[in-house]
């Protein structure tokens, strides 16, 4: 069996999760969540634990198998804590601010960036407006969100200008030299 998908995942309190076919829903503190599974695996609630289970040993339910343990641990995870993921704006008059469902950047172009946030996940700017952290119950939606904001300014090699995440670190590379 799959290492990681025959541990059963155990249901913290105030936490309800049940099955629906191929649809588990999990229901918690900081919110609600809901994802379809590979009919090739089986998922069953008994005893305050969610046990994962496969039909034979191909290659692929022997993956699908671990991916599905890990995706329940995941989402029950982030009903109970949540998730959140830091960014960091550096450049000169590089800043963000949030405003409602929207963060609006200044980002050296000639007109400010609006980005939309999806449902379900929050941001938060610090005083200084150059440090984000966006926070979500979904850690795909929520890692999916933090790259699209990387991605509108990402950090260059010479000056480091542009967005990156907290713990990223920025190889640089020297400048050009004058002939002499």
């Amino acid at each position: 069996m799959s290492r990681i998908g025959k541990l059963p995942v155990k249901i913290p309190e105030k936490v309800k999760v049940s099955v629906d076919g191929n649809l588990v829903k999990i229901e918690g503190p900081k919110g609600k969540m809901s994802f379809p599974t590979n009919p090739r695996v089986t998922v069953a609630v008994d005893k305050g634990e969610v046990k994962v289970t496969r039909p034979d040993d191909s290659s692929v339910s022997k993956g699908l198998h671990g991916l599905t343990r890990t995706l329940v641990r995941n989402a029950l995870d982030g009903v109970v804590k949540g998730y959140e993921r830091g960014l960091e704006i550096s450049g000169v008059g590089f800043k963000a601010e949030v405003k409602g469902k929207e963060i609006h950047f200044a980002l050296g172009f000639s007109h400010p960036v609006v980005f939309k946030l999806p449902e379900g996940v929050t941001a938060e700017v610090d005083a200084k407006q150059t440090k984000l952290t966006v926070k979500g119950v979904d850690k795909h939606l929520l890692g999916l969100t933090a790259a699209k904001i990387r991605a509108l300014r990402p950090p260059e090699p010479y000056k480091g200008k542009g967005i990156k995440y907290a713990e990223e670190i920025i190889r640089r590379k020297e400048g050009k030299t004058g002939a002499a």
